[in-house]
């Protein structure tokens, strides 16, 4: 497995992810913008485009989303609670940071707590983290997390948008803080991280541990 982090996309400088298989697929997590460089940089690795996973439904997210399908005809998957907002402008906040220009998708995939999506020798578990939003989940596969909006360096995602939700970021947070091992944490936004540092040293993180 190959990880590559792309460059910052959209208004809010999101974070992207493609993951290699040994059989040169890629896995693309979130695809926040501009098709035509994501797919770009998936090709010039001498890669194909198999899926694409949303960790969840916000426009800075599943901006190139309908493109990138259009163009490789690739699987979408995102938490089945998020999947009205990749048409719905409201829903995806387009309307809330007068974003325009967003193209709606109607053909995501479902996912659920606990699923694992398959790509060659490549296992990725769903772990639904409600809070950011009601279907935010994050991606593990093998020693590496996908955090989207949920985790961040030192700080979380906001609760206080539509559908936000601290008391869900709480519990969801200690679901997180409750992972095995050392987890490398690769978030919607700003720098990686691991887990354990965040243990340490992140203050939401350590006050969801230790609730009761």
């Amino acid at each position: 497995m190959e990880i590559y982090e792309l460059k910052p996309l959209s208004i809010c400088d999101t974070n992207s992810f493609i993951v290699a298989t040994e059989k040169n697929n890629a896995v693309l997590i979130d695809a926040p913008a501009d098709a035509d460089y994501i797919l770009r940089e998936i090709e010039e690795r001498g890669l194909t485009l198999k899926k694409i996973l949303l960790t969840h439904g916000h426009f800075d997210h599943i901006g190139a989303v309908a493109d990138l399908y259009d163009k490789t005809g690739c699987e979408v998957y995102i938490h089945r609670l998020d999947l009205p907002k990749l048409s719905d402008d409201t829903g995806m906040l387009s309307n809330y940071f007068r974003v325009k220009g967003m193209r709606k998708f109607d053909k995501a995939l479902p996912i659920e707590d606990g699923d694992i999506i398959l790509q060659d020798e490549l296992e990725f578990d769903v772990v639904h983290t409600p809070g950011h939003t009601s279907g935010s989940v994050c991606f593990i596969v093998g020693n590496v997390m996908f955090s989207g909006d949920t985790l961040f360096s030192r700080s979380i995602g906001r609760t206080d948008m539509p559908d936000g939700d601290m008391d869900a970021m709480r519990r969801s947070l200690k679901i997180i803080s409750g992972l095995g091992g050392d987890l490398r944490v690769l978030p919607g936004h700003m720098n990686e991280t691991t887990l354990s540092h965040e243990r340490r040293y992140n203050y939401y993180l350590k006050q969801a541990s230790e609730a009761e």
